[in-house]
């Protein structure tokens, strides 16, 4: 946060300084580091810091301090600080699955996140000692990456706490819900060694999850073939090859609020997969390989589509790009498609993104070029519309 230009103030717990000392936090922060509301008390610090942040963000958050803050306990200058905070407050959780899966834990992440704050689902993987399981902290690169999404929709969007009527369901406007999200690209086995697929990074798609988690969602990530950090507060589920993504996809989407399909499902799979590496012809001739269509994954989940789910498509063309996204907005039974025109060196890989927005009631929204993260949170206004508007 330092190195991004931010102004940072580390407030440690006692336990914290038992882990990394007072001195290192101040020269790394740039910033005076206390623990204790009598440190500075002619500056009011357990007033001060919290009444002029813009963020308060909490990693790791123990079962202790989401219990205190929670109950509104204030016996340091961190629970303090808490207490008087008026801007997005970011919990990073970090436990054992046990102590995650809690009752008690699992009531004060319920009552923290109804009042605002922003608690993200912590990661699975190597926790303390040889366990394994829910309860890791998210990688700080996916929390940054969080973090930076809450302080994009500024200031107008920061409750007060408790926060004012309103103002909550403008930081948190997915609290609740579900959002099912696909990205990256599938490949198809030719052989053991070759595949068919394509050029997806799955930026867009992970875009779309940080932005969705960063509203409060719930978010599952159907990822194919993608080389990136798992986005903070997001459950993965790795695929490989577009029927496997196909049911990951309609499985998640079960009770879903939102299916964001950003992901590039291969179009065509090859109809045998030989089980040895396929060699050259003597005389040079290439073979011969017969191909057979995938399923159409946004259109099945378009016919199944249950009352109040919002199902967004996407169309990556490289040429009648509007004329064509109407087609397929029609076919999918989609509520909104977003249209790229794409190609070699456009957009796939690429940090920014520009694109149309099609409604299924004929609006269309146009967005320039923008990065990938800003464009996903402007798609999701328009998602949070379609939700209010059939739960209106």
């Amino acid at each position: 946060m330092t190195e991004s230009g931010h102004r940072v103030r580390v407030v440690p717990t006692a336990a914290a300084l038992r882990f990394v000392g007072a001195p290192t936090w101040a020269a790394l922060s740039g910033q005076p580091v206390a623990d204790e509301v009598w440190d500075g008390v002619h500056e009011v610090p357990h007033v001060r810091i919290g009444k002029s942040a813009d963020l308060v963000v909490v990693a790791p958050a123990t079962a202790d301090l989401l219990a205190k803050a929670a109950h509104g306990i204030a016996d340091d200058l961190l629970t303090n600080t808490l207490l008087t905070a008026r801007c997005p407050v970011i919990f990073a959780p970090a436990m054992h699955t046990e102590m995650w899966e809690h009752p008690a834990t699992v009531a004060n992440v319920a009552l923290l996140r109804e009042r605002g704050s922003l608690v993200i689902e912590p990661a699975s993987g190597r926790l303390t000692g040889a366990d394994t399981g829910k309860g890791r902290l998210p990688d700080p690169s996916a929390i940054f990456a969080f973090a930076r999404r809450v302080l994009a929709r500024g200031p107008a969007a920061a409750p007060a706490n408790p926060p004012p009527t309103g103002l909550k369901a403008e930081l948190a406007d997915l609290q609740g819900r579900h959002v099912v999200v696909t990205a990256g690209g599938t490949r198809e086995p030719l052989d053991p060694v070759r595949f068919l697929g394509n050029r997806s990074s799955g930026k867009q798609g992970y875009a779309f999850a940080t932005a969705a988690a960063a509203r409060g969602a719930r978010v599952t990530l159907v990822s194919a073939n993608v080389a990136l950090p798992d986005p903070a507060g997001a459950d993965v589920v790795r695929v490989g090859t577009t029927e496997e993504l196909r049911k990951a996809v309609v499985a998640a989407a079960d009770g879903a609020d939102v299916v964001v399909m950003a992901a590039a499902p291969a179009d065509f799979r090859p109809a045998a997969v030989a089980d040895q590496k396929i060699k050259k012809a003597e005389d040079g001739a290439a073979p011969v390989i017969e191909l057979v269509t995938n399923p159409d994954i946004a259109a099945e989940l378009g016919a199944r589509k249950p009352p109040g789910q919002v199902l967004v498509a996407f169309a990556a063309e490289t040429h009648d790009a509007i004329e064509n996204a109407r087609g397929k907005l029609r076919r999918k039974r989609a509520d909104l498609i977003v249209v790229n025109e794409v190609g070699v060196d456009k957009v796939f890989g690429a940090d920014a993104n520009a694109a149309t927005v099609l409604a299924a009631d004929g609006f269309e929204t146009r967005f320039d070029e923008r990065p990938k993260e800003d464009l996903a949170d402007a798609v999701l206004n328009l998602v949070v519309r379609q939700l209010s508007s059939t739960t209106a």
